[in-house]
């Protein structure tokens, strides 16, 4: 804790895209928080780890996929306030992985165009990613 309170709570997710330009979304399941929401894959920062180790570590917790940090490319955060503790979320963009992406955590995963992604019930932190995201999921895109 620092004079002005408590730190913020780093927080990493990914905006895993497909070759047809569709991201990855999960469903949070029942008995965790904001249960039944859709979210974009990641988690905590945990003490001494770096971003991308951290997301790299929470893909492999959350969905069973192998990632190499340097294929992720930074594309945006948001700050937001969580009950009584500020999150900074950062959002990487991610194109290639290996395995495929299985509902370890979530009550499911799903493969979603950008009309789609417009329509699900988002968490309140990964809601404004979504404007940042649009113009890079239609197929071809780098």
């Amino acid at each position: 804790m620092d004079r002005f309170g408590e730190l913020p709570l780093l927080v990493v997710a990914a905006a895993l895209i497909d070759e047809d330009g569709r991201i990855l979304v999960q469903k949070r399941p029942a008995g965790k928080s904001m249960a039944g929401l859709w979210e974009f894959p990641g988690g905590k920062v945990e003490a001494g780890e770096g971003l991308t180790a951290a997301l790299s570590r929470e893909l492999a917790e959350e969905l069973a996929i192998e990632t190499c940090p340097t294929h992720f490319m930074p594309l945006t955060f948001v700050s937001h306030q969580q009950d009584e503790r500020e999150l900074i979320l950062f959002l990487y963009v991610c194109r290639k992985w290996t395995g495929l992406a299985k509902a370890v955590h979530a009550s499911e995963v799903r493969w979603v165009s950008a009309d789609e992604l417009m329509m699900l019930q988002m968490l309140p932190a990964d809601g404004p990613f979504i404007g940042s995201l649009r113009p890079l999921l239609s197929p071809g895109k780098v």
